[in-house]
């Protein structure tokens, strides 16, 4: 019986430090999540879908906006448009309030913890997207669960996580389309060794 306590303990520590390892090569030091796209989950259940498709937009957002020039920051295709710093905010206003819903706080429309630079933006974009998919992977939460909750004054509203799909997790993906549209127009076009179906590099 001993020996089976152990053996069990000895595979959850080989397991845990395996998931560790992975989550470390992503995030450790100046390397950011999402230059290659995570393996994808050993079954599907609602959660690991919606960590695959936070997954999908944290691989796009990543190229998308890797190697960005001051020029493609400021560019905008006209003057009433958003220029493409000004998109990378509302991105990462969505990507925060998609990690909100699924750690189940409220999202009270604060901005003032926005990043007020390129790298600070993209690191915590990047960074919001990955937390909020490995807690969905994690088999510690539920979609049903996962609502989003805005308030704004006394004013409360809450929408299931099916807006959270329709909502932010589909328009952050509109908005990577628009940065990499918009840096193409200012010559520094997307990387063409990027594969978006295999998810992965060409070196």
């Amino acid at each position: 019986m001993k020996l089976l306590k152990f053996t069990c303990c000895l595979l959850f520590f080989v397991a845990m430090s395996s998931i560790t390892h992975s989550s470390m090569a992503q995030t450790n030091g100046s390397e950011l999540p999402y230059r290659i796209i995570p393996d994808y989950p050993d079954s599907y259940t609602p959660e690991t879908v919606a960590a695959r498709m936070i997954d999908g937009l944290g691989f796009r957002y990543y190229w998308a906006t890797e190697g960005l020039r001051q020029e493609d920051l400021e560019f905008r295709p006209t003057e009433e448009a958003r220029s493409s710093f000004e998109t990378l905010v509302h991105i990462y206003g969505l990507s925060r309030t998609i990690r909100l819903a699924v750690e189940q706080k409220i999202n009270d429309g604060s901005n003032a913890d926005t990043p007020e630079d390129y790298e600070g933006l993209r690191k915590a974009t990047l960074e919001n997207l990955w937390a909020a998919s490995e807690l969905l992977k994690s088999g510690k939460v539920k979609l049903e669960d996962c609502n989003m909750v805005f308030k704004r004054g006394e004013r409360t509203s809450e929408y299931p996580f099916w807006n959270t799909i329709n909502g932010p997790i589909a328009d952050a993906i509109w908005h990577c389309g628009q940065v990499v549209s918009f840096r193409r127009s200012s010559g520094n076009p997307f990387n063409s060794k990027v594969s978006v179906l295999a998810g992965t590099v060409r070196e």
